[in-house]
């Protein structure tokens, strides 16, 4: 779901080339949703191999990533670990709506609308364990590190980048913010544009940086957490009625929270829910490695022996990631 600033949040535009050799940590599960709901058949079915098991992920991994790493990216991986209790309504109404999109993809496709049915579709895609497990595999052939968190993967990449081990959390969510990301980059990719509301519209990666956005708001960290539990997090509801300006004002005007929640009665123990956002369990005894070497013999068997991939086509890709290693170690003779 994401917390949802709105156009309260300040982003600024930020070029490849800033990017250029720059440590980013990634949500796993945000990037194979998007993944698993955008790369599919124009019938809206997530790509497949013969024997009928999904690969939308994979070719996911192996071409958007790819070309990210060739812009001289360093990219880290996290992996979802238990979900906090809070967390259990929040997935339950995803896999509700998932159940209702799955419904009505089944009509659209038998009244043969395939433009219905490529908008239902990508509202029925799921992470399962083979799914994870090859998006590991795959990210670790890539010489990629990959994190398990303990929990949230997205409160794993933000300590990461709080304690400076990463340069940004790249994310479309705004959650980062509110575990105290410095830097979190949205947009990040190469393409030019995206479908949103129906129309095509430009988009180029940005960064927000968390202190100028506090700064631009006029209020501190704290502050911003009360926010996110006023609009809606995975962990609560929000309070009907307010959104991203209300929530700002609230937070200006009120100093007891706990009085401020009463009063609006909220359906929930706000206490419990900061909790959550100010305990969340990360990994912190971590060595990253980024000079992992790029293991073509397991690319090919995962992509294709085991999931029919073209060999021509991943023969290209590899071409590409043996011309940058090259390129690195000949300019890292000079430092």
């Amino acid at each position: 779901m994401g917390i949802k600033f709105g156009d309260l949040v300040v982003k600024k535009p930020i070029s490849f080339e800033e990017l250029n050799g720059k440590r980013v940590g990634l949500d796993a599960s945000n990037v194979l949703f998007q993944f698993l709901s955008s790369i599919r058949s124009i019938e809206g079915e997530p790509l497949m191999d013969k024997q009928g098991n999904v690969t939308s992920h994979l070719v996911g991994i192996f071409s958007r990533f790819t070309n990210l790493m060739e812009k001289g990216i360093k990219f880290v991986v996290c992996f979802d670990g238990a979900a906090p209790i809070l967390k259990a309504q929040t997935q339950e109404e995803r896999r509700m709506r998932r159940l209702e999109a799955e419904e009505k993809l089944k009509k659209a496709k038998e009244d043969e609308d395939y433009e219905l049915a490529l908008k239902y579709s990508k509202q029925t895609a799921r992470l399962n364990e083979d799914i994870i497990k090859e998006s590991k595999l795959l990210f670790q052939y890539l010489g990629i590190p990959i994190i398990q968190a303990p929990s949230e993967a997205e409160a794993q990449a933000s300590y990461l980048n709080r304690i400076n081990a990463l340069d940004y959390t790249a994310s479309s969510d705004m959650d980062c913010l509110v575990y105290g990301a410095p830097k979190l980059l949205v947009n990040l990719t190469l393409s030019k544009r995206r479908k949103l509301g129906g129309k095509i519209i430009k988009i180029e990666p940005e960064v927000i940086a968390l202190n100028e956005f506090l700064k631009s708001l006029e209020i501190n960290q704290e502050q911003l957490l009360i926010m996110a539990i006023l609009i809606g997090t995975d962990f609560n509801e929000g309070i009907k009625g307010i959104g991203p300006k209300k929530a700002l004002k609230l937070v200006k005007e009120n100093k007891d929270y706990g009085k401020m929640f009463k009063v609006l009665n909220a359906g929930f123990d706000w206490k419990e829910v900061r909790d959550v956002f100010l305990k969340m369990p990360v990994e912190k005894n971590i060595k990253l490695d980024f000079n992992n070497k790029i293991q073509e013999d397991k690319i090919r068997e995962l992509l294709v022996e085991q999931h029919d991939f073209g060999l021509e086509r991943v023969e290209k890709t590899l071409d590409k990631l043996r011309k940058l290693n090259k390129d690195q170690k000949d300019l890292g003779k000079w430092f």
